[in-house]
């Protein structure tokens, strides 16, 4: 048999060939093994291994809640003197305001708390209060922007972002940054408080609904039989080889390949994972979700201790939505207003940190109560309180928290954070730390400089940490 060599031409097709199909062998390969959202070693060893953030959209009163200032009560009526110029939001500033509220003494700690708060008041040994809050902005948006994202800019990636590109997910059968909004409406700002910034779309957050399907598209449309999907699968699997046969280099495709995976996981696991009728009906009346004033939040936050205790990494639960009234922006009738969102968020809350600790996530589960900023120890409007973005609440529990502590301090009306003052950048360092990491060493490149959730500043706050 005559010995047939191949031209140089026939050489190099052939060889190109397999090369690019190794190449898609290999890009398949990766994507059903390595997932972008994979599980990734942190800097460090850290406690927590999961967050959930409890975020009160509007600005609550520290000075109504956690922070009892007595001499409100002694000037009430006065102006607020000796403080400089006092900046407010929405003009209108009056005298000073004193609480409605009493406070107590709570705990072996012996921490303050606002008898609005007679549920989460039991817990105070485990929560570390952070009283000397500051930030930047007296606009809601803004703020929402720091608080979430660490840039009063929009367009940065969030919190959530910035932990599941460090850390993935334990759970690949669902998002690993789920967020839970107001049935009133979303925050001022909406979607790029959760959303991805310059990092790829994998690690923005998941937006998950209280009632029917989780997310909106879950199930096939009707007709679609398993068969029929299964094929339809297969031939998005020839496009994916086709793509990358002739794009090898695209780095983009193994996550666009696992969201597709996680998609179709999703539609098994994820109407599971928030099945709150399958828990324990003590477990639904410690949450409150049959209660008339708490079943929503109720059940947020029990599908949030589902969720982390699945694997998921990062869950935002926001209370609060829309304008004023239906969110924590007490800007008149403060009583109303907080008596309202109080009802609704204190019993659940409660539930969450007991509910955790009962099960033994607590300690690897870090919870962040907080909104954007404070409310001004004077009045506007008469009954209600302008924004605050000098001095306000912040606490932290769980995760590898000291709790039963206070650190820093207002000055004597609420108005500044005076003593030991914390920053936004400070509170995500210290987030980060129980996460495992060091805040100046998680970067992200974009635009030719390694980006950080903390910017160019932030530190650790040492006395938080257990």
């Amino acid at each position: 048999m005559s010995q047939r060599f191949l031209s140089r031409r026939e050489l190099m097709f052939r060889a190109g060939g397999g090369i690019a199909s190794l190449a898609v062998a290999d890009m398949m390969a990766s994507a059903a093994t390595t997932s972008p959202l994979a599980p990734k070693l942190a800097h460090y060893a850290g406690k927590a291994k999961a967050v959930i953030s409890v975020f009160c959209y509007g600005g609550v009163s520290h000075v109504d809640t956690f922070d009892p200032k007595p001499e409100l009560a002694r000037r009430a009526g006065e102006a607020l003197s000796g403080k400089g110029e006092v900046v407010v939001s929405q003009g209108t500033p009056g005298g000073i305001l004193p609480s409605p509220w009493k406070f107590k003494k709570y705990g072996q700690s012996g921490m303050d708390v606002s008898e609005l708060f007679p549920h989460v008041a039991k817990h105070v040994d485990d929560i570390a209060f952070i009283r000397s809050m500051y930030s930047l902005s007296n606009d809601h948006a803004p703020a929402l922007f720091q608080m979430n994202t660490g840039s009063v800019l929009t367009g940065h990636p969030s919190m959530g972002s910035w932990v599941t590109y460090g850390l993935g997910t334990e759970n690949q059968n669902l998002p690993a940054y789920i967020v839970f909004q107001d049935w009133r409406g979303g925050p001022i700002g909406g979607a790029p408080n959760w959303g991805n910034g310059y990092m790829p779309a994998m690690y923005q957050g998941t937006p998950f609904r209280s009632t029917g399907d989780p997310i909106v598209d879950l199930k096939p449309p009707e007709g679609m039989t398993p068969e029929r999907q299964k094929r339809w699968l297969g031939f998005l699997d020839k496009l994916n080889a086709e793509h990358a046969a002739k794009n090898p280099q695209d780095s983009e495709f193994a996550a666009r390949i696992a969201s597709f995976e996680l998609a179709y996981q999703m539609q098994k696991h994820a109407t599971d994972a928030v099945a709150i009728n399958t828990e324990p009906q003590h477990i639904r009346d410690m949450y409150g979700v049959d209660g008339e004033r708490t079943q929503y939040v109720g059940k947020q936050l029990l599908m949030a201790r589902r969720l982390v205790e699945r694997g998921v990494r990062f869950v935002q639960v926001y209370s609060g939505g829309g304008n004023f009234q239906e969110s924590w922006d007490a800007h008149w009738d403060l009583k109303a207003n907080h008596e309202m969102h109080c009802g609704e968020t204190d019993q659940p809350v409660a539930a969450l940190l007991a509910d955790l600790k009962q099960r033994g996530l607590l300690d690897s589960t870090l919870v962040i109560w907080h909104g954007e900023f404070g409310r001004m120890p004077i009045s506007q409007r008469l009954d209600g309180r302008d924004h605050n973005p000098y001095g306000y609440t912040v606490w932290m529990a769980g995760g590898g928290i000291k709790g039963g502590q206070v650190i820093g301090a207002t000055d004597e009306f609420g108005y500044k954070a005076v003593e030991n003052r914390k920053s936004v950048n400070d509170l995500h360092a210290t987030m980060l730390h129980c996460l495992g990491f060091n805040h100046e060493k998680l970067t992200y490149p974009y635009n030719g400089r390694n980006m950080r959730l903390t910017d160019v500043s932030g530190n650790l706050i040492k006395e938080l940490v257990a």
